[in-house]
Protein backbone atom coordinates (compact mmCIF):
# COMPACT_ATOMS: atom_id res chain seq x y z
CA UNK A 1 0.00 0.00 0.00
CA UNK A 2 2.85 2.39 0.83
CA UNK A 3 4.12 2.02 -2.97
CA UNK A 4 0.58 2.44 -4.03
CA UNK A 5 0.30 5.55 -2.67
CA UNK A 6 2.39 8.89 -2.15
CA UNK A 7 0.06 10.16 1.35
CA UNK A 8 1.02 9.27 4.88
CA UNK A 9 -0.02 5.69 5.36
CA UNK A 10 0.22 4.28 8.78
CA UNK A 11 -0.52 0.82 10.15
CA UNK A 12 -1.20 -0.75 13.97
CA UNK A 13 1.35 0.02 15.93
CA UNK A 14 3.09 2.93 13.97
CA UNK A 15 3.30 5.89 15.98
CA UNK A 16 0.42 7.99 15.68
CA UNK A 17 -1.70 5.14 14.49
CA UNK A 18 -4.53 5.40 17.42
CA UNK A 19 -4.61 8.91 17.28
CA UNK A 20 -5.13 9.08 13.03
CA UNK A 21 -8.00 6.35 13.38
CA UNK A 22 -10.35 8.56 16.61
CA UNK A 23 -13.60 9.61 14.55
CA UNK A 24 -15.05 12.87 15.75
CA UNK A 25 -17.12 11.50 18.21
CA UNK A 26 -15.35 10.04 20.87
CA UNK A 27 -17.65 8.06 22.29
CA UNK A 28 -17.37 5.26 18.69
CA UNK A 29 -14.62 2.87 18.88
CA UNK A 30 -13.21 2.91 15.08
CA UNK A 31 -11.85 -0.44 14.16
CA UNK A 32 -9.72 -0.22 10.59
CA UNK A 33 -6.80 -1.99 8.81
CA UNK A 34 -4.58 1.46 7.90
CA UNK A 35 -4.97 4.90 8.14
CA UNK A 36 -4.31 6.42 4.90
CA UNK A 37 -3.87 10.28 4.32
CA UNK A 38 -4.51 10.88 0.67
CA UNK A 39 -2.23 12.95 -1.24
CA UNK A 40 -5.11 14.57 -4.03
CA UNK A 41 -7.42 12.43 -6.16
CA UNK A 42 -4.98 10.65 -7.96
CA UNK A 43 -3.82 9.47 -4.28
CA UNK A 44 -7.67 8.25 -4.00
CA UNK A 45 -7.79 6.84 -7.24
CA UNK A 46 -4.81 4.21 -6.56
CA UNK A 47 -5.72 3.65 -3.47
CA UNK A 48 -8.95 2.11 -4.74
CA UNK A 49 -7.42 0.27 -7.04
CA UNK A 50 -5.64 -1.51 -4.78
CA UNK A 51 -8.09 -1.95 -1.89
CA UNK A 52 -10.18 -3.22 -4.59
CA UNK A 53 -7.17 -5.40 -5.68
CA UNK A 54 -6.57 -6.61 -2.14
CA UNK A 55 -10.59 -6.90 -1.11
CA UNK A 56 -10.30 -4.77 1.19
CA UNK A 57 -12.95 -1.86 1.96
CA UNK A 58 -12.33 2.23 1.98
CA UNK A 59 -13.90 3.88 4.24
CA UNK A 60 -13.96 7.49 3.40
CA UNK A 61 -13.53 10.47 6.10
CA UNK A 62 -11.87 13.95 6.11
CA UNK A 63 -11.85 14.10 10.29
CA UNK A 64 -14.72 11.43 11.42
CA UNK A 65 -17.63 13.35 11.99
CA UNK A 66 -20.72 10.95 11.45
CA UNK A 67 -18.93 7.83 12.11
CA UNK A 68 -20.49 4.72 13.12
CA UNK A 69 -17.92 2.28 13.56
CA UNK A 70 -18.87 0.18 10.73
CA UNK A 71 -15.10 0.19 9.50
CA UNK A 72 -13.85 -2.96 10.02
CA UNK A 73 -12.02 -4.86 7.81
CA UNK A 74 -11.42 -1.49 6.03
CA UNK A 75 -8.85 1.03 5.33
CA UNK A 76 -9.65 4.44 6.47
CA UNK A 77 -9.00 7.02 4.17
CA UNK A 78 -8.65 10.42 5.36
CA UNK A 79 -9.01 13.14 2.21
CA UNK A 80 -8.02 16.52 4.64
CA UNK A 81 -5.71 17.47 1.90
CA UNK A 82 -8.10 17.70 -0.59
CA UNK A 83 -8.27 21.33 -0.13
CA UNK A 84 -8.80 23.23 -2.87
CA UNK A 85 -11.21 25.71 -3.18
CA UNK A 86 -12.12 28.21 -5.91
CA UNK A 87 -14.77 30.42 -5.91
CA UNK A 88 -16.16 32.07 -8.52
CA UNK A 89 -18.67 35.48 -7.72
CA UNK A 90 -20.04 35.74 -11.49
CA UNK A 91 -21.08 32.52 -11.74
CA UNK A 92 -22.17 32.29 -8.35
CA UNK A 93 -20.62 28.68 -8.23
CA UNK A 94 -17.54 27.00 -5.93
CA UNK A 95 -15.51 24.06 -6.42
CA UNK A 96 -14.93 22.73 -3.18
CA UNK A 97 -12.07 20.10 -2.48
CA UNK A 98 -13.52 17.30 -0.14
CA UNK A 99 -11.36 18.31 2.84
CA UNK A 100 -12.70 21.71 3.34
CA UNK A 101 -14.43 22.69 6.15
CA UNK A 102 -17.60 24.52 6.26
CA UNK A 103 -16.37 27.79 7.50
CA UNK A 104 -13.57 27.97 5.32
CA UNK A 105 -16.19 28.11 2.30
CA UNK A 106 -18.02 30.48 4.08
CA UNK A 107 -14.70 32.66 4.90
CA UNK A 108 -14.26 32.38 0.99
CA UNK A 109 -17.70 33.84 0.14
CA UNK A 110 -18.13 36.75 2.30
CA UNK A 111 -16.53 39.15 0.63
CA UNK A 112 -18.27 38.64 -2.48
CA UNK A 113 -22.00 39.20 -0.57
CA UNK A 114 -22.74 35.34 -1.29
CA UNK A 115 -22.86 32.54 1.04
CA UNK A 116 -22.67 28.25 1.26
CA UNK A 117 -25.32 26.42 2.42
CA UNK A 118 -23.72 26.15 6.33
CA UNK A 119 -25.03 24.16 9.19
CA UNK A 120 -24.67 25.40 13.26
CA UNK A 121 -20.40 24.29 12.73
CA UNK A 122 -17.62 25.41 11.03
CA UNK A 123 -15.72 22.83 11.17
CA UNK A 124 -17.40 19.66 9.31
CA UNK A 125 -16.77 18.95 5.40
CA UNK A 126 -18.92 20.44 3.10
CA UNK A 127 -18.51 18.01 1.08
CA UNK A 128 -19.73 15.39 3.96
CA UNK A 129 -22.40 17.51 4.94
CA UNK A 130 -23.90 17.40 0.82
CA UNK A 131 -23.31 13.66 1.12
CA UNK A 132 -25.70 12.93 3.90
CA UNK A 133 -28.55 15.71 2.20
CA UNK A 134 -27.15 18.51 4.51
CA UNK A 135 -29.80 20.57 7.03
CA UNK A 136 -28.57 24.56 6.84
CA UNK A 137 -29.04 27.58 8.52
CA UNK A 138 -30.30 28.48 5.14
CA UNK A 139 -32.28 25.42 3.99
CA UNK A 140 -35.59 27.18 4.66
CA UNK A 141 -34.67 29.78 1.82
CA UNK A 142 -32.68 27.41 -0.19
CA UNK A 143 -33.65 23.71 0.88
CA UNK A 144 -31.25 20.94 1.28
CA UNK A 145 -27.37 21.78 0.67
CA UNK A 146 -27.48 18.83 -2.08
CA UNK A 147 -29.91 20.61 -3.59
CA UNK A 148 -27.16 23.17 -4.51
CA UNK A 149 -24.60 20.44 -5.34
CA UNK A 150 -24.31 20.52 -9.60
CA UNK A 151 -21.11 18.25 -10.06
CA UNK A 152 -19.21 15.87 -8.63
CA UNK A 153 -15.45 14.56 -9.09
CA UNK A 154 -15.28 11.29 -7.74
CA UNK A 155 -13.25 7.91 -8.08
CA UNK A 156 -15.21 5.04 -9.17
CA UNK A 157 -15.66 1.14 -8.10
CA UNK A 158 -12.93 0.85 -10.59
CA UNK A 159 -10.64 3.45 -9.11
CA UNK A 160 -11.20 5.55 -12.30
CA UNK A 161 -11.80 9.32 -11.79
CA UNK A 162 -15.09 10.69 -13.03
CA UNK A 163 -17.18 13.77 -13.26
CA UNK A 164 -20.51 13.40 -12.56
CA UNK A 165 -23.45 15.52 -12.92
CA UNK A 166 -27.09 15.36 -13.77
CA UNK A 167 -26.36 14.87 -17.11
CA UNK A 168 -23.50 12.48 -17.83
CA UNK A 169 -24.80 10.13 -15.10
CA UNK A 170 -27.99 11.56 -13.54
CA UNK A 171 -28.93 8.12 -11.27
CA UNK A 172 -25.11 8.35 -9.77
CA UNK A 173 -25.69 11.98 -9.14
CA UNK A 174 -28.92 11.59 -7.52
CA UNK A 175 -27.44 8.87 -5.07
CA UNK A 176 -24.57 11.10 -4.32
CA UNK A 177 -26.55 13.92 -3.16
CA UNK A 178 -27.70 12.47 -0.07
CA UNK A 179 -27.34 9.05 -0.41
CA UNK A 180 -24.14 8.91 2.07
CA UNK A 181 -21.51 8.43 -0.07
CA UNK A 182 -21.44 4.84 -0.54
CA UNK A 183 -21.09 4.50 -4.44
CA UNK A 184 -18.00 6.64 -5.12
CA UNK A 185 -15.38 8.40 -3.13
CA UNK A 186 -16.11 12.38 -3.94
CA UNK A 187 -12.32 14.01 -3.95
CA UNK A 188 -14.29 17.33 -5.14
CA UNK A 189 -17.63 19.22 -5.94
CA UNK A 190 -19.21 21.99 -7.18
CA UNK A 191 -22.15 23.79 -5.97
CA UNK A 192 -24.49 27.10 -6.42
CA UNK A 193 -23.66 29.71 -3.98
CA UNK A 194 -26.40 32.18 -2.83
CA UNK A 195 -26.90 35.79 -2.62
CA UNK A 196 -25.89 36.87 0.93
CA UNK A 197 -25.48 41.13 1.30
CA UNK A 198 -27.29 41.28 4.47
CA UNK A 199 -27.56 38.74 7.49
CA UNK A 200 -28.54 39.40 11.06
CA UNK A 201 -28.43 36.93 13.67
CA UNK A 202 -27.36 35.88 16.87
CA UNK A 203 -27.91 33.80 20.37
CA UNK A 204 -30.84 35.38 23.34
CA UNK A 205 -30.42 33.29 26.55
CA UNK A 206 -32.66 33.22 29.12
CA UNK A 207 -32.73 31.79 32.79
CA UNK A 208 -35.03 28.64 32.20
CA UNK A 209 -37.84 30.08 34.62
CA UNK A 210 -38.40 31.91 31.54
CA UNK A 211 -38.54 28.73 29.26
CA UNK A 212 -42.45 28.86 28.86
CA UNK A 213 -42.71 32.40 27.57
CA UNK A 214 -39.78 31.90 25.39
CA UNK A 215 -41.91 28.77 24.00
CA UNK A 216 -45.05 31.18 23.42
CA UNK A 217 -42.60 33.19 21.71
CA UNK A 218 -41.14 31.09 19.61
CA UNK A 219 -44.24 28.94 18.24
CA UNK A 220 -45.59 32.52 17.32
CA UNK A 221 -42.32 33.63 15.11
CA UNK A 222 -42.60 30.57 13.29
CA UNK A 223 -45.55 29.90 12.49
CA UNK A 224 -45.71 32.95 10.45
CA UNK A 225 -41.80 33.30 9.52
CA UNK A 226 -40.62 33.87 5.72
CA UNK A 227 -38.11 31.44 4.35
CA UNK A 228 -35.24 33.78 4.90
CA UNK A 229 -35.48 34.32 8.70
CA UNK A 230 -34.53 30.51 10.80
CA UNK A 231 -35.54 30.26 14.14
CA UNK A 232 -34.51 27.46 17.06
CA UNK A 233 -35.13 26.70 20.51
CA UNK A 234 -32.37 25.54 22.90
CA UNK A 235 -33.02 24.05 26.03
CA UNK A 236 -29.80 24.23 27.94
CA UNK A 237 -28.01 22.23 31.18
CA UNK A 238 -24.06 22.64 30.96
CA UNK A 239 -22.42 21.21 33.85
CA UNK A 240 -21.93 23.41 36.56
CA UNK A 241 -24.32 26.11 35.56
CA UNK A 242 -28.45 26.57 36.25
CA UNK A 243 -30.70 25.29 33.27
CA UNK A 244 -31.65 27.75 30.76
CA UNK A 245 -33.13 28.47 27.43
CA UNK A 246 -31.80 30.17 24.39
CA UNK A 247 -33.18 31.24 20.87
CA UNK A 248 -30.95 31.08 18.23
CA UNK A 249 -31.53 33.50 15.03
CA UNK A 250 -30.61 33.94 11.41
CA UNK A 251 -32.46 36.60 9.01
CA UNK A 252 -31.01 36.75 5.29
CA UNK A 253 -31.81 40.32 5.47
CA UNK A 254 -31.76 43.90 7.39
CA UNK A 255 -31.56 44.11 11.36
CA UNK A 256 -34.83 46.16 11.07
CA UNK A 257 -36.29 43.81 8.60
CA UNK A 258 -35.09 40.78 11.00
CA UNK A 259 -36.39 43.01 14.26
CA UNK A 260 -39.97 43.60 13.20
CA UNK A 261 -40.05 39.78 12.59
CA UNK A 262 -39.12 39.09 16.10
CA UNK A 263 -41.10 41.09 18.14
CA UNK A 264 -42.44 38.61 20.42
CA UNK A 265 -39.09 38.06 21.55
CA UNK A 266 -39.21 41.96 22.73
CA UNK A 267 -42.11 41.59 25.36
CA UNK A 268 -40.06 38.94 26.97
CA UNK A 269 -38.10 39.24 30.66
CA UNK A 270 -34.75 41.53 30.21
CA UNK A 271 -32.48 38.30 28.58
CA UNK A 272 -28.77 37.21 30.28
CA UNK A 273 -27.56 38.13 26.99
CA UNK A 274 -28.51 39.34 23.57
CA UNK A 275 -25.88 38.24 20.98
CA UNK A 276 -28.37 39.39 17.80
CA UNK A 277 -26.66 41.83 15.17
CA UNK A 278 -25.47 42.78 12.00
CA UNK A 279 -22.93 40.00 10.83
CA UNK A 280 -20.74 38.46 8.12
CA UNK A 281 -21.92 35.10 6.93
CA UNK A 282 -18.29 33.77 7.59
CA UNK A 283 -19.01 34.31 11.48
CA UNK A 284 -21.67 31.83 11.81
CA UNK A 285 -20.28 29.45 13.56
CA UNK A 286 -20.42 32.06 16.75
CA UNK A 287 -23.89 31.75 16.96
CA UNK A 288 -24.47 28.20 19.13
CA UNK A 289 -20.58 28.41 19.57
CA UNK A 290 -20.20 24.58 19.43
CA UNK A 291 -16.95 22.58 19.98
CA UNK A 292 -14.54 22.77 17.30
CA UNK A 293 -12.47 19.90 18.93
CA UNK A 294 -13.46 16.17 19.02
CA UNK A 295 -15.49 14.88 22.06
CA UNK A 296 -17.59 12.11 23.49
CA UNK A 297 -21.47 12.28 22.74
CA UNK A 298 -24.63 10.58 22.77
CA UNK A 299 -26.98 12.11 20.22
CA UNK A 300 -30.59 11.78 18.94
CA UNK A 301 -32.92 13.40 16.63
CA UNK A 302 -36.59 13.28 15.53
CA UNK A 303 -38.70 15.06 12.60
CA UNK A 304 -41.52 16.42 14.75
CA UNK A 305 -45.02 16.78 13.10
CA UNK A 306 -46.29 19.70 15.35
CA UNK A 307 -45.22 21.39 17.94
CA UNK A 308 -48.70 22.15 19.43
CA UNK A 309 -49.47 22.77 23.16
CA UNK A 310 -49.14 19.29 23.85
CA UNK A 311 -45.45 19.04 22.45
CA UNK A 312 -44.65 22.64 24.01
CA UNK A 313 -45.83 21.02 27.51
CA UNK A 314 -44.05 18.12 27.35
CA UNK A 315 -40.21 19.53 26.38
CA UNK A 316 -40.80 21.45 29.23
CA UNK A 317 -42.55 19.51 31.94
CA UNK A 318 -39.51 18.68 33.63
CA UNK A 319 -35.80 19.39 33.46
CA UNK A 320 -33.54 17.91 30.59
CA UNK A 321 -30.73 16.49 33.22
CA UNK A 322 -28.39 14.27 32.09
CA UNK A 323 -28.91 15.98 28.72
CA UNK A 324 -26.96 18.85 27.88
CA UNK A 325 -29.16 20.45 25.36
CA UNK A 326 -32.25 19.91 23.35
CA UNK A 327 -32.90 21.72 20.56
CA UNK A 328 -35.90 22.81 18.17
CA UNK A 329 -35.00 23.53 14.87
CA UNK A 330 -37.43 25.14 12.41
CA UNK A 331 -38.06 23.33 9.12
CA UNK A 332 -40.79 24.14 6.26
CA UNK A 333 -39.92 26.92 3.93
CA UNK A 334 -37.93 25.14 0.71
CA UNK A 335 -37.20 22.31 3.07
CA UNK A 336 -41.05 21.21 1.97
CA UNK A 337 -40.48 21.41 -1.86
CA UNK A 338 -39.44 19.22 -4.71
CA UNK A 339 -36.05 17.85 -3.96
CA UNK A 340 -34.76 15.12 -6.15
CA UNK A 341 -32.39 13.73 -3.43
CA UNK A 342 -32.83 10.29 -1.81
CA UNK A 343 -34.19 11.79 1.31
CA UNK A 344 -37.00 13.95 -0.45
CA UNK A 345 -38.78 16.86 1.09
CA UNK A 346 -39.16 17.45 4.55
CA UNK A 347 -42.56 17.38 5.31
CA UNK A 348 -42.12 18.20 8.83
CA UNK A 349 -41.70 21.34 10.46
CA UNK A 350 -39.20 20.74 13.09
CA UNK A 351 -36.58 19.04 13.80
CA UNK A 352 -35.28 17.80 17.11
CA UNK A 353 -31.92 17.02 18.40
CA UNK A 354 -30.95 16.05 22.07
CA UNK A 355 -27.41 15.25 22.88
CA UNK A 356 -25.83 14.35 26.02
CA UNK A 357 -22.23 13.67 27.22
CA UNK A 358 -21.46 9.42 28.59
CA UNK A 359 -19.07 10.30 31.30
CA UNK A 360 -19.49 6.52 32.38
CA UNK A 361 -21.64 3.67 31.56
CA UNK A 362 -24.83 4.41 34.11
CA UNK A 363 -24.88 8.21 32.83
CA UNK A 364 -24.87 7.07 28.89
CA UNK A 365 -28.03 5.13 29.85
CA UNK A 366 -29.48 7.89 31.86
CA UNK A 367 -28.80 9.74 28.84
CA UNK A 368 -30.09 7.48 26.07
CA UNK A 369 -33.70 6.96 28.71
CA UNK A 370 -33.90 10.62 28.54
CA UNK A 371 -34.02 10.75 25.14
CA UNK A 372 -36.44 7.50 24.83
CA UNK A 373 -38.92 9.38 26.89
CA UNK A 374 -38.85 12.97 25.32
CA UNK A 375 -39.32 11.04 21.45
CA UNK A 376 -41.91 8.88 23.29
CA UNK A 377 -43.69 11.97 24.63
CA UNK A 378 -43.83 13.94 21.50
CA UNK A 379 -45.48 13.72 17.70
CA UNK A 380 -42.59 12.28 16.26
CA UNK A 381 -42.61 11.10 12.34
CA UNK A 382 -40.09 8.31 12.97
CA UNK A 383 -37.74 9.55 10.06
CA UNK A 384 -34.97 11.48 10.67
CA UNK A 385 -32.33 13.41 8.22
CA UNK A 386 -29.07 11.65 7.16
CA UNK A 387 -27.14 13.70 9.05
CA UNK A 388 -28.41 13.70 11.97
CA UNK A 389 -28.67 9.76 12.00
CA UNK A 390 -26.89 8.44 15.88
CA UNK A 391 -24.39 4.91 15.33
CA UNK A 392 -27.21 2.73 16.26
CA UNK A 393 -29.27 3.69 13.35
CA UNK A 394 -29.46 3.10 9.60
CA UNK A 395 -30.03 4.21 6.34
CA UNK A 396 -33.82 2.71 7.17
CA UNK A 397 -34.45 5.41 9.75
CA UNK A 398 -33.44 8.09 6.78
CA UNK A 399 -35.11 6.86 3.54
CA UNK A 400 -37.88 5.05 2.17
CA UNK A 401 -38.52 2.27 1.62
CA UNK A 402 -38.70 3.08 -2.40
CA UNK A 403 -35.30 5.40 -1.97
CA UNK A 404 -33.45 2.36 -0.29
CA UNK A 405 -34.23 0.04 -2.89
CA UNK A 406 -32.99 2.45 -5.75
CA UNK A 407 -29.93 3.29 -3.50
CA UNK A 408 -29.09 -0.33 -3.52
CA UNK A 409 -30.19 -1.06 -7.21
CA UNK A 410 -27.06 1.66 -7.67
CA UNK A 411 -24.68 0.73 -5.14
CA UNK A 412 -24.50 -2.88 -7.03
CA UNK A 413 -24.11 -1.28 -9.88
CA UNK A 414 -21.21 1.00 -9.30
CA UNK A 415 -19.43 -0.77 -6.35
CA UNK A 416 -20.37 -4.23 -6.91
CA UNK A 417 -17.44 -5.22 -4.69
CA UNK A 418 -18.79 -3.21 -1.94
CA UNK A 419 -15.20 -1.39 -1.89
CA UNK A 420 -16.99 2.13 -0.47
CA UNK A 421 -17.99 1.88 3.38
CA UNK A 422 -19.89 4.28 4.27
CA UNK A 423 -20.91 5.31 7.93
CA UNK A 424 -24.76 4.41 7.04
CA UNK A 425 -25.05 1.86 3.89
CA UNK A 426 -28.05 1.33 2.37
CA UNK A 427 -27.64 -2.19 2.27
CA UNK A 428 -27.71 -2.06 6.24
Amino acid sequence: MRAAVRGRVLLPGDAGFDAARRPWNLAVEQPVEAVVEAADADDVAALVRYARSAGVGVATQPNGHGATGRTGGAILLRTRRLDGLEVDPVARRARVGAGVASGRLQAAAAPHGMTGLPGSSPVVSVAGVALGGGLSWFGRAHGWVADSVTAFEVVDGEGRRRRVDADTDPELFWALRGGGGDVAVVTSLDLALHPAPHLYGGRMLWTAEHAPEVMDAYRQITAAAPDELTVWLDLLHFPGADPMVAVDVTHLGTADEACDLLHPLDRLARPLSDGRATMPVSELGAITAEPTDPGAGLSRAELLTDLDDGAAKALLADPIAPLLSVQIRHLEGAFARRSDSPHGPLTEPYALYMFGIPTTPATADAVAGKQSAFADALPISGRKPFTFLNPDETAANAFTPEALTRLRRIKTRHDPHNTFRSNFPANR
